[in-house]
């Protein structure tokens, strides 16, 4: 059984806490940290069996019975402790995105390639049942050559503005995880953004220097074309599609419900709302990819979500802000000659 760490107690420090007891197979919780541990959070951590809490994550790094940790804190500590993490000679699964400045990811490469120690970084898209089918059907020829790529997402509700003012903006914060799936479902690389935004939803996200609205076009190097729209706000619940386009034929994804069942009446047909949050319509993908994470280190595998996976989603994310403070197309050779890339 393996022992793992788990740095950071909020919303998916939980998450990860109550998948890894409660269905991760081959590995425990054996300690969570977090700077603003309560007696709330101690109650839950015992509750599943984490005996070891503290308010100090460097106790997990010195802990020579864990073997691995999941990095779940802020946005703006992940790079700093992905580095001591490295160092203390962990396994590391590090949650989106590993930093907004693309110095500090190459520093963690650069750490990481001397250390030999495996790094995960979580898009958990990736592990949902329906987008693995997407993408196999893509994979497999059954559309034939790729044309066209559409991505919709749309979150149920804008988060606070405080939040907003510390997220990175929209492009780091929630499209990022479209950018990996652009990645993830076409297999090729972005080379080209345009994007528009607008602030539709909430007036105060506008005024913290954000926007709530957008629509990204994108040209690969293949020569296809991928398009997300994005909303902070969708009345119906969290709407996630995909669909790709092909020379063959399409494959498209729809949206997970409680239940496929539709009623027909004389006012009409109706079917449920989709899925109200990210952590019902995804739980299923967290269990998968931190139990892929525990088969790679058991076993000795490469991680298929590496630290190319973080850098290649921040450098199309920063691509896209200047795109829209711009308002000219962007490629992503541009952002990245400018580290050295």
């Amino acid at each position: 059984m393996m022992n793992v760490g788990i740095i950071g107690a909020g919303r998916i420090g939980k998450v990860h806490g109550e998948s890894i007891m409660r269905y991760v197979k081959g590995a425990t919780v054996k300690a969570i940290a977090d700077p603003f541990m309560n007696d709330e959070t101690k109650a839950w951590a015992n509750g599943l069996g984490i005996a070891e809490v503290y308010t100090d994550y460097h106790k997990i790094l010195e802990d020579k019975d864990i073997e691995a940790v999941l990095i779940c804190s802020s946005t703006d500590t992940h790079s700093a402790i992905s580095l001591e993490a490295i160092a203390a000679g962990k396994y590391i699964f590090c949650e989106k995105p590993i930093d907004h400045d693309v110095f500090k990811i190459l520093e963690v490469k650069k750490a990481l390639e001397k250390a030999g120690v495996k790094y995960q970084v979580g898009f958990n898209r990736r592990f949902d049942h329906n987008f693995k089918g997407a993408r196999a059907a893509v994979e497999a020829g059954k559309i034939g050559t790729l044309d066209v790529l559409k991505i919709c997402s749309r979150d149920p509700g804008a988060p606070p503005v405080e939040y907003v003012k510390v997220s990175g903006g929209i492009f780091l914060d929630m499209t990022i995880h479209d950018f990996d799936m652009v990645r993830f479902m076409s297999g090729d690389e972005v080379d080209e953004v345009f994007a528009y935004g607008a602030v539709r939803v909430d007036p105060a996200i506008g005024e913290a220097g954000d926007i709530d609205t957008a629509v990204i076009s994108m040209k690969l190097q293949s020569g296809a074309i991928a398009v997300i729209d994005n909303s902070r706000e969708a009345s119906y619940g969290y709407d996630q599609r995909v669909e790709a386009f092909g020379r063959k034929g399409q494959v498209a994804v729809s949206n997970d419900t409680e239940s496929t069942a539709v009623i027909s009446d004389a006012d009409g047909v109706h079917a449920e709302k989709p899925l109200y949050f990210f952590l019902q319509r995804y739980m299923q993908a967290y269990v998968d990819e931190v139990s892929e994470f525990i088969d790679c280190i058991v076993n000795d595998k490469e991680v298929t979500v590496g630290i190319d996976c973080g850098l290649q989603s921040v450098l199309i994310g920063l691509a896209a802000k200047r795109s829209l403070a711009e308002n000219r197309p962007v490629k992503i050779a541009e952002i990245a000659s400018e580290y050295g890339l």
